[in-house]
């Protein structure tokens, strides 16, 4: 992917960008994270501290460049199964939401780990 096709993605709305990442996802079969030196992911808190979520990319790229300027930040793919079988549980005990693909106007679709879970099945059963 160009510079120029990955501007143009990350220019899409949330709810477009969305879309592509279900669809993206359904194709590649892995969801990608950021995680740090200590392989700790990546997690956001609203500044009231009332919605944190585990941000999540289509592809490494996408991710990569949400963490420019990040010395302590790098890529992490999760297999769909193991996102489906371990994540989606974990993230739902311990009360974090999943906020699907940053972009560049800090918009993102927010959602509940099951009902991304879901729409990702939904999204598989059209392969």
């Amino acid at each position: 992917m160009n510079n120029d096709e990955m501007n143009q993605i990350l220019e899409l709305n949330g709810e477009e960008r969305y879309d592509y990442f279900l669809s993206l996802v359904g194709e590649e079969r892995e969801i990608w994270i950021l995680v740090n030196a200590d392989n700790r992911f990546l997690k956001i808190e609203s500044g009231d501290g009332d919605i944190a979520h585990l941000p999540v990319w289509p592809r490494a790229a996408f991710a990569a460049e949400y963490a420019k300027g990040s010395d302590d930040l790098s890529p992490k793919s999760i297999s769909l199964p193991d996102f489906f079988r371990k994540w989606v549980p974990g993230l739902t005990k311990d009360g974090l939401e999943v906020g699907v693909f940053p972009g560049r106007d800090d918009t993102l679709w927010i959602t509940d780990p099951e009902e991304l879970k879901r729409d990702l099945q939904d999204e598989l059963a059209s392969f």
